[in-house]
């Protein structure tokens, strides 16, 4: 089961990025947020996502761009990593805005998203 943690939203550029963190215990946990996302944000194109499981024979770090430039997947993960938070899961979703960010403003604005969600965090 999962549960949300912190929650954030960065606008840059008229684009809007949704950020939240949830705390997740399964493999299944990741693609029911994933799922979640879709339907709560509608109109984003993409919903980049990382994820962190501890498990008894190594931990487990997929993470997804969902086809944004910039590989904020990867990002994402590397948030998590630096905030040593295992068992938990970062989902940004962007609804566009009409202006091209470029790959590395799309990449900033996702980070600095997914850190003010955990940055709201107990």
């Amino acid at each position: 089961m999962w549960e949300e943690e912190g929650a954030a939203l960065l606008v840059v550029k008229k684009s809007r990025f949704y950020a939240h963190l949830y705390r997740i215990s399964s493999v299944e946990d990741i693609a029911d947020v994933r799922e979640m996302h879709r339907k709560k944000y509608r109109k984003a194109a993409h919903h980049c996502y990382a994820a962190r499981l501890d498990r008894p024979d190594g931990i487990i770090e997929p993470f997804g761009s969902d086809g944004e430039v910039g590989r904020p997947g990867m990002v994402l993960l590397h948030l998590l990593q630096r905030e040593d938070l295992a068992e938990h899961m970062i989902v940004v979703s962007r609804i566009f805005g009409g202006i091209k960010l470029g790959p590395g403003n799309v990449s900033r604005a996702f980070r600095d998203a997914a850190a003010e969600a955990v940055s709201t965090s107990g």
